[in-house]
């Protein structure tokens, strides 16, 4: 693969960029969390009005045509800044599976108006192995669907969330509107700040029209999500950690200890280089998974595989950064503890790196 970026890539990440600089400040992210959760609804216009959310959506719904790998791009940058805007949730994994895999009527209703900021989707997925907590019944010719969604990002403030739920038959993707009837949305607070939905449904009445994609592509649809979501994560924690190791390189050049700036200790000198390798890694290994998804090729263990690195890379860098920064690293009002703790989020949602390990084993093990 080539992992040159290309034009477009480039320039939707440096559009992405300016808006973040000029929005996301320490006084503005202070302004958003004392609010109550990690969105800021001026951002998110922004980035409606330069036309980042629609970048990557069809022409026909008023993107550009752009793909997986400038959402990427976009994702690294929102890491960078530890940016309150849900893109992954509602552009990535929302509009781009409606319009994927939906009807015209439900790309027109969802993923248009997503891509112009007006609408929240999102999607709620497993956080480790094994098959969604939600369970959908058929009857008289719809669907009954129980159970229980864990930490569905933006889940409180979606207008649209795509649900997995599993049927004797495999697992389908329904389409829960808000407000829904016999639905419970109860907040759940997140590590970084944010605010994610704990969904209880108890007998829930869908029509077959709410299956994304129909019955028979249920399981396209949901293995689409989840690699998506995975690789999403990867970017996001791309841009973390490459923002942390900025942070504390700039730091250790400047703190003196011993007459000596303390990045001229071996010890220090040797983790940061460490950290270096480590965000390289992620790096890489987060570009090849993205690329293969693009492309349409098998990429189960590559996807499984950023994840891991952004998972046990991520780890010590984010411990990194906060060692080097010595007390000053774990004050909450100091800019690095923003990256740690989104850095720890990013490790552990969708499945750490034990996790990862084992799908790369179980995939491993089919091939032979």
């Amino acid at each position: 693969m080539d992992f040159i970026l290309s034009e477009g890539q480039n320039e939707l990440a440096a559009l992405t960029r300016r808006i973040l600089a000029d929005r996301v400040t320490q006084d503005r992210l202070r302004e958003v969390e004392a609010a109550g959760d990690r969105f800021d609804p001026a951002l998110w216009a922004d980035l409606a009005a330069a036309g980042v959310l629609a970048a990557a959506l069809p022409e026909d719904l008023g993107g550009a045509g752009l793909g997986l790998l400038e959402q990427c791009s976009v994702l690294a940058e929102i890491g960078r800044a530890v940016a309150p805007a849900p893109y992954l949730a509602s552009i990535v994994l929302g509009a781009g599976a409606m319009a994927r895999f939906g009807t015209p009527g439900q790309r027109k209703q969802w993923a248009e108006p997503a891509g112009r900021g007006e609408l929240i989707l999102t999607a709620a997925l497993a956080e480790e192995e094994g098959a969604p907590a939600v369970t959908a019944e058929e009857a008289g010719g719809g669907w009954r669907l129980s159970g229980t969604a864990t930490a569905v990002p933006a889940g409180l403030r979606a207008d649209l969330t795509l649900l997995p739920a599993l049927t004797a038959h495999g697992v389908l993707v329904f389409l829960l509107e808000r407000p829904g009837s016999r639905v419970t949305w109860a907040p759940q607070h997140l590590v970084d700040g944010d605010i994610a939905a704990r969904l209880e449904l108890d007998d829930v009445e869908f029509r077959s029209e709410s299956v994304l994609g129909g019955p028979q592509r249920g399981a396209q649809v949901a293995d689409w999500l989840a690699a998506r979501a995975t690789v999403g994560l990867c970017a996001l924690q791309l841009g973390i950690v490459e923002r942390a190791l900025e942070l504390t390189s700039a730091y250790a050049k400047t703190r003196v200890q011993f007459d000596r700036p303390i990045g001229s200790f071996q010890a220090v000198a040797g983790r940061l280089a460490d950290a270096y390798i480590d965000v390289e890694a992620v790096r890489l290994t987060m570009w090849q998974a993205a690329w293969r998804l693009a492309t349409g090729l098998p990429a189960e263990t590559e996807v499984a595989t950023a994840k891991f690195w952004a998972a046990d890379a991520g780890h010590r860098v984010a411990h990194t950064a906060v060692h080097i920064h010595g007390g000053v690293g774990v004050d909450a009002d100091y800019p690095v503890h923003r990256y740690f703790v989104a850095a720890k989020r990013a490790e552990f949602e969708l499945g750490g790196a034990t996790a990862q390990l084992r799908r790369v084993g179980a995939a491993l093990a089919r091939a032979h």
